[in-house]
């Protein structure tokens, strides 16, 4: 590896007049600066990240925090997305990503104890279980942290616009004729509060009478589950017309059941998703579904986490709402009432 001695060696100068130069020091002249530069460049040197680190108390390295309890991982198209969003904005501005773990060579941590071995200048919450303890202690700690469709007091948020995401979508299957309407949906999240709160309110606004036996709890990204939910849906003496899912994937077990039970969608019943990965778009009928904006999530995470980073003492610890939109496909059928 290149080291500062060995560029002062070739340009016959000092340690110090190298450091000087390629720091954007101006007490060493223009053509000498422009010939360690160059000779820099041809000898193919990189800064020592640790170096860079011990001077300027900034490793230029944020962590990620990903651990996906359905256990898709980086096969889920929607983190995905949303994980390729946060890379490219990260290096966009000079930044390496380090994913944060509870384990150091097999040896159990906390999260806090790993960011600090890795020395990320900052954390993107990205999925995790909030209510663990040493995610409130990473909270609570020295460094900056933006979490992703989540909210602490003490930290920034970036957010999809769930409640008005479901309530667009109710809006929608209502005025495609149903009334007849339930809704399964995820883990206990602040997501799941904000869907969950926007589809009571959207539906009491549009004067539905939706019974308790139409809402059901499933988890996130879990066919089997939600094909269990559809069942007893089915099942009931006077079943829905339109069954909301938590998102694209879970609805697919949803899908199966209804097909297995020879039923056509969206003649007999009528389904919709959340999240608008391709699948749905491809998929026959092709689903209606709420897009969320992941690149603009992920960007926007990034780039807040790095102002947080960088000006502390002027950046507020905002809540930042993403606005996502409704895809229309072919999984709504138009009733008559």
């Amino acid at each position: 590896m290149v080291s500062v001695k060995d560029i002062a060696a070739r340009c016959h100068v000092s340690v110090a007049t190298v450091s000087k130069a390629l720091n954007g020091y101006s007490d060493i002249s223009e053509s000498k600066r422009k010939l360690i530069k160059d000779t820099a460049q041809e000898m193919g040197y990189f800064p020592n990240a640790a170096a860079i680190a011990l001077k300027t108390n900034r490793s230029y390295n944020i962590g990620i925090l990903f651990e996906d309890a359905a256990g898709n991982g980086f096969t889920n198209e929607y983190y995905a997305q949303l994980l390729q969003a946060i890379k490219q904005e990260a290096e966009s501005r000079g930044y390496d990503i380090t994913f944060i773990y509870n384990k150091i060579g097999g040896r159990q941590v906390t999260y806090l104890e790993h960011c600090r071995y890795r020395g990320v200048d900052g954390v993107v919450m990205v999925c995790i279980d909030y209510n663990l303890p040493e995610v409130a202690e990473l909270i609570k700690s020295e460094l900056p942290v933006v979490t992703i469709d989540h909210v602490f007091d003490n930290a920034m948020s970036v957010s999809s616009d769930n409640g008005r995401g479901i309530s667009e979508l109710v809006k929608y299957v209502y005025d495609m004729g149903h009334r007849k309407i339930a809704f399964i949906y995820g883990d206990e999240t602040s997501v799941t509060r904000d869907r969950l709160t926007g589809f009571y309110r959207t539906i009491d606004e549009l004067g539905v009478v939706v019974p308790d036996e139409y809402v059901l709890q499933s988890s996130y990204r879990n066919p089997d589950k939600s094909k269990d939910c559809t069942a007893k849906l089915l099942d009931l003496k006077d079943p829905p017309t339109c069954i909301l899912y938590p998102d694209d994937f879970a609805a697919i077990g949803g899908i199966n059941e209804i097909k297995a039970r020879g039923l056509r969608i969206p003649e007999d019943i009528s389904v919709v998703g959340y999240d608008g990965i391709s699948y749905s778009k491809v998929m026959e009928p092709s689903l209606t579904t709420v897009e969320q904006d992941t690149s603009k999530l992920g960007k926007t995470a990034a780039a807040n986490l790095i102002r947080l980073i960088e000006k502390p003492k002027t950046t507020s610890l905002s809540r930042e709402i993403i606005q996502g939109h409704v895809l229309i496909g072919k999984s709504v059928s138009r009733l008559k009432f």
